[in-house]
């Protein structure tokens, strides 16, 4: 068996794993009890030419380089154990896999050449492409997106990490402020390789990621501190990353003790691989000590360069060092140095021992040759107590999106805020989004609030007051109805057709209680009767004042010698203009009914935070065909009254309603442009008034004055006054 060794301290821990894991075998009388397992262990110092050379050696005979030539050899090589770099393993796996030889690996599982060299290739440690899984679902748990990337040449894995990993990452929303190749030590020109390492170094330490991912092997942490030295960069902590690598990388290292504090690596993060501590493993290495274990070549070197002190033998007594004494203990070191406990690639070493011996003991017991499977796992990497970012700029709140700069890589964005009527409620969002019809975003534009229903109702003010007047008015017009019916035989109740004054007060009556249809939640049957009961009503309304102008100008045309309007004037005349004006609007709001009927309705669109419970009017043009209507009623009765205005009427009926109907055209032009530019209940809120305040106009004007004379002047009211009006 072979293993790579470089004299520092955590590699001889790799040696004592090894060592113990044989013996234990070969005192087991469990496990091949008739053959006795021994090792060989060569160095290749991390160099490749080595670690050729160090192959050919395994084949030849002892003590002469003759690869392929063996002679008085009497133990039998059954595998090879390499580590801990995983690149190095694969220059023995090129020339051991052609001879049969199994090799297995305590490192990274690296991209075999062959198929020839992956069957003879067992590897101990998790693949690397796991562990890079695990790095990025660590990146995307924290939402570090923003990071930089530093790495060490190391060939196939190299190649692994450039165009198959950090393609993975990015299309996982991973950006790279830098992507940066370190010199691996062994450039020629030393000036170069400062120059180089001071500019990549300074690229990593002054960028504004915070998360730097180091992608290097075993001996790369102190590879990184050598850079870090050379490029003179001493106060680490004011620009303190956070660095992720993998498990292979080791922290231990006598130098740093020495030379530089750890602290320059103060919240790194490493992946761990699962190791556990073997029963009796701590007391072996207590028990080293190269005063009683002669044998040892390495811990001979090891004693001296940990505890830097010379052993007896290695110098003379005329020379003043400090010398070893052997009350040395190796768990007085600190873990930077030396660690007590089975590290991943010990325990690595310690199961590829067992797994060869117990392929071995499958064999000798001519059983079908088993595969042992050393499954491993990575584990939960411990959190610290401050979480640090690292992104290209501050995440996007909500309430915001992100908007692409032109130029820069995708992870590098502005915020801006969402449009008008859309929210975001995550970091981050490429884009906002419209809230359901029933809700309706806050100010900060990050949430969605539940829109409340408006309609016009009887327990608000304004419903209670428009209400309350229309109930008011109604009283006043049943009051002056009944004054009528009181003093129905006197002058001025029979003057100019008494039937019309009071078919005219039942429909002011009726309009105002008509008023109350447009107050409340609407439903289907008010619906239906608002604005048709409403056209109706005014018609008939308009029509009977429009038939008082017509009788008092055909009247006095009739009295003219030889005139024939004595034939039109009478109630037949009356009738047949209140009747036929009131068939056209009938008619009219017949076909609206039964072509587009109105119907309730909400509006989720008119009002920013409300939902308009309302009338849909079905048709509109057929609800402006039956307002226009009665508006051209009006304004005809308006010009008649106007032009007979000064004719000698009876108690001045004309002058009133010339007066009611200026009244009741100007509220009408004033109500369609308040209309139009009202919503939810104010819009209803306006044809209420315009609806109470026309037929107040009508009342008040035509039928105040005749009241007035009634109740305050009787005198007045006698025929011979009348008589003498009309003279």
């Amino acid at each position: 068996m072979i293993t790579e060794l470089m004299l520092m301290p955590q590699t001889y821990q790799h040696i004592l794993a090894l060592v113990f894991a044989v013996k234990e075998m070969n005192r087991s009388p469990q496990i091949l009890s008739n053959v006795t397992l021994g090792f060989n262990i060569y160095n290749n110092y991390f160099v490749p030419k080595y670690t050729y050379a160090a192959t050919m050696e395994i084949l030849s005979t002892p003590s002469r380089f003759i690869p392929n030539y063996k002679c008085d050899l009497q133990n039998n090589l059954v595998a090879v154990i390499g580590g801990p770099n995983s690149n190095d393993f694969l220059h023995i796996a090129t020339i051991l896999s052609r001879y049969k030889i199994s090799q297995l690996a305590y490192s990274s599982a690296p991209n075999m050449n062959s198929q020839l060299e992956g069957v003879f290739f067992h590897w101990m440690f998790p693949n690397t492409n796991h562990q890079y899984y695990g790095m990025l679902r660590l990146l995307l748990h924290f939402r570090w997106i923003w990071i930089g990337v530093l790495y060490l040449d190391f060939g196939t894995a190299t190649e692994t990490l450039l165009w198959k990993v950090l393609p993975v990452f990015s299309k996982n929303g991973i950006c790279f402020d830098f992507i940066e190749k370190l010199p691996n030590g062994y450039i020629s020109d030393i000036d170069k390789m400062i120059m180089s390492a001071q500019r990549i170094i300074g690229t990593a330490l002054n960028s504004t990621v915070n998360i730097v991912l180091f992608h290097g092997e075993f001996q790369s942490i102190l590879n990184l501190w050598l850079l870090l030295k050379i490029s003179e960069f001493d106060n680490m902590s004011e620009k303190a990353k956070v660095w992720i690598m993998t498990a292979d990388g080791d922290f231990s290292s006598l130098l740093l003790q020495r030379s530089w504090s750890i602290h320059f690596m103060h919240g790194a993060v490493s992946l761990a691989i699962h190791s556990e501590e073997v029963s009796g493993f701590q007391k072996f290495l207590q028990k080293r000590n190269p005063f009683l274990q002669k044998e040892d070549g390495f811990l001979k070197e090891i004693w001296q360069q940990v505890f830097y002190c010379l052993l007896p033998s290695f110098t003379s007594e005329t020379v003043e060092e400090n010398i070893c004494t052997g009350e040395e203990k190796l768990e007085m070191l600190p873990e930077m140095v030396f660690e007590m406990h089975m590290t991943a690639h010990s325990y690595s070493v310690y199961n590829a021992v067992y797994a060869i011996a117990h392929a071995l003991q499958a064999l000798d017991s001519s059983l079908e040759m088993q595969r042992s499977v050393v499954k491993k796992k990575l584990l939960k990497q411990q959190l610290w107590k401050v979480q640090p970012l690292s992104l290209c700029n501050e995440n996007c709140h909500s309430g915001y999106k992100k908007t692409k700069i032109e130029g820069n890589p995708f992870c590098c964005y502005d915020c801006t805020p969402c449009p008008e009527g859309k929210i975001s409620n995550q970091t981050d969002m490429n884009d906002c989004f419209h809230c359901p019809e029933d809700h309706y975003p806050n100010n900060n534009q990050d949430t969605c609030l539940l829109k409340y229903t408006s309609y016009l109702s009887y327990e608000e003010m304004l419903g209670m007051s428009l209400a309350t007047v229309a109930f008011g008015l109604s009283l006043t017009t049943i009051s002056v109805l009944g004054v009528f019916r009181k003093y129905h035989d006197t002058p001025i109740i029979k003057a100019n057709n008494r039937s019309l004054s009071y078919t005219l007060l039942i429909f002011l009556l009726l309009s105002f209680l008509c008023s109350l249809l447009f107050i409340g939640r609407p439903m289907r049957v008010t619906c239906l009767l608002r604005q048709t009961a409403f056209g109706i009503i005014f018609s008939v309304a308009v029509s009977c004042m429009l038939a008082k102008t017509l009788t008092v100008v055909l009247a006095f045309m009739a009295t003219k010698p030889g005139s024939r309007m004595r034939t039109w004037v009478g109630k037949t005349l009356a009738l047949s203009i209140v009747l036929s004006c009131s068939f056209l609007q009938s008619t009219l709001c017949a076909v609206w009914l039964a072509t587009s009927p109105p119907f309730p309705d909400a509006d989720m669109l008119s009002i920013y935070s409300e939902i308009i419970l309302e009338c849909n009017e079905g048709s509109v043009a057929m609800f402006y065909s039956v307002l226009g209507f009665m508006g051209f009623l009006a304004f005809i009765s308006f010009i008649a009254a106007f032009l007979a205005r000064k004719l000698p009427d009876t108690f001045q009926e004309t002058k009133s309603i010339t007066f009611s109907m200026l009244v009741f055209c100007s509220v009408w032009l004033s109500f369609v442009p308040a209309y139009m530019s009202s919503k939810g209940k104010y819009m209803v809120a306006a044809e209420i008034f315009a609806i109470l305040a026309s037929s107040a106009g009508l009342l008040g004007c035509v039928f105040f004055p005749k009241c007035y004379i009634i109740m305050v002047r009787p005198d007045l009211n006698k025929k011979e006054y009348l008589i003498k009006r009309i003279h």
